[in-house]
């Protein structure tokens, strides 16, 4: 199977990063596009912490994040994706495995690749990777990630 699509799903967190080497490589050898997403969790479906938060504040918050996110894939593109042929950038809002799973979908990726744990992983294996392995029509590549736990 020729890969002609690449999908790298990030959190921006230092364990997402591990796994580009990867993309790079499988990129250069098959000289295919990549696709990097990011996920800004919906945070007007959430339930109220500390009081309800007008409609307003929610909307300027998820401007904030966009923008972020924005600016973060820019800076990621730049850093790393300087020899890469093609490189198309998503901001998706919603469940991370989820958005992962329909971008899939949308663009025809051949193929994932993620680390196996993100910013909050603990454990070997994070949530995310773990559903969209589970559910990915195309084949997933998890990079392992060891965490640093605590003694």
């Amino acid at each position: 199977m020729k890969i002609t699509k690449i999908l790298w799903p990030t959190d921006f967190s230092g364990n997402a990063e591990k796994a580009f080497p990867y993309v790079q490589s499988l990129a250069r050898k098959d000289g295919c596009e990549i696709h990097v997403v990011y996920v800004i969790q919906d945070i007007a479906h959430h339930g109220s912490w500390y009081g309800e938060f007008g409609e307003s504040h929610i909307n300027d918050l998820m401007e904030w994040a966009h923008k972020s996110a924005k600016k973060r894939l820019n800076q990621i593109c730049d850093k790393y994706m300087d020899g890469c042929s093609l490189y198309v950038r998503h901001i998706a809002v919603g469940d991370p495995a989820e958005e992962i799973l329909k971008l899939i979908d949308k663009e025809q990726i051949n193929t994932v690749v993620m680390a196996s744990s993100g910013e909050k992983g603990r454990f070997r294996f994070g949530s995310v990777t773990e559903k969209v392995l589970k559910n990915s029509p195309v084949p997933v590549t998890a990079v392992p990630i060891i965490p640093d736990i605590p003694a």
